[in-house]
């Protein structure tokens, strides 16, 4: 269930390995919701003008030495990157220490066969509308991580968006597969709804602009509204209209509905594939 999210003023020190896109993006959450930077440690071989910038304000970036042990630890590394980036956290890993992980396809037994035994960690996986604080991540811990650490957890991730918990990590594949990979089924959607409506004869500027509007406008209704997804279709169809029409066509057999279906299934097993 998603939490509101809390303040972080509170939060003991924090590293960050990993500043790209969606590190960047926590980042940056974390300091509107009042997180100190002088708390902040940040790991990146490549740190951008922002993060080099926040170390006139107290942020570390990339130390020389052991900078002690952290309340916390993000992982926000390519999952390629991890069998090198993991193993040397563990100084970092103290007792109370919670290592949360938006390494895709990265299980929760890997991160603790690479760091300290008895780690608590939490997998979580984000989206892309992170970037402006729309995202959604979904969250499964391991056996050591306590109720504190949970809140904790789930605060760092609200920074980004809403927060939802699994129980199951086996469930994270089939996340990966809908919300993880979902923002592009829905930019899919809008190159589609452009090119068709160039041919049917709109000129290509207008025609994109329709389709970028009708999908922003949809998905802020969607967000709004208290009603499902499928009673705001209906509330847009009337019978024998031309949205009765195309939806003859989507709903219809091979349709929307099957294409979907199977496109997140093959999402599915290639996560899995992914993980090992």
């Amino acid at each position: 269930m998603s939490r509101k999210p809390q303040p972080l003023k509170s939060i003991g020190s924090l590293l960050l390995v990993g500043a790209g896109k969606m590190g960047g993006a926590m980042l940056d959450g974390w300091l509107a919701r009042g997180l100190n930077p002088k708390k902040l440690v940040v790991i990146e071989p490549q740190p951008g003008k922002a993060v080099q910038a926040l170390t006139r304000r107290g942020l570390k970036l990339n130390p020389k030495g052991k900078a002690g042990e952290a309340s916390a630890i993000v992982i926000a590394v390519k999952p390629q990157s991890a069998p090198d980036a993991v193993p040397p956290l563990r100084p970092y890993v103290g007792k109370t220490t919670l290592v949360l992980s938006i390494m895709a396809g990265r299980t929760l037994r890997f991160l603790e066969q690479s760091l300290s035994p008895g780690t608590a960690i939490v997998r979580a996986m984000p989206n892309t509308p992170a970037a402006i604080g729309r995202g959604i991540s979904v969250a499964v811990a391991n056996a050591k991580v306590s109720a504190r650490q949970r809140k904790l957890a789930g605060d760092l991730l609200a920074a980004i968006g809403k927060v939802e918990w699994a129980g199951d990590e086996t469930l994270m594949d089939a996340v990966t597969a809908l919300s993880g990979s979902g923002p592009a089924y829905i930019f899919l959607l809008a190159e589609a709804m452009t090119k068709a409506g160039i041919a049917t004869g709109l000129p290509a500027d207008l025609a994109a602009r329709l389709a970028r509007e009708t999908v922003a406008g949809s998905g802020e209704l969607l967000h709004r509204s208290e009603l499902d997804a499928a009673t705001l279709r209906q509330n847009v169809t009337s019978p024998g209209g031309t949205t009765a029409a195309a939806l003859e066509v989507l709903m219809g057999p091979g349709g929307f509905e099957e294409l979907l279906t199977r496109a997140i299934a093959a999402a599915t097993r290639r996560s899995r594939e992914l993980a090992g």
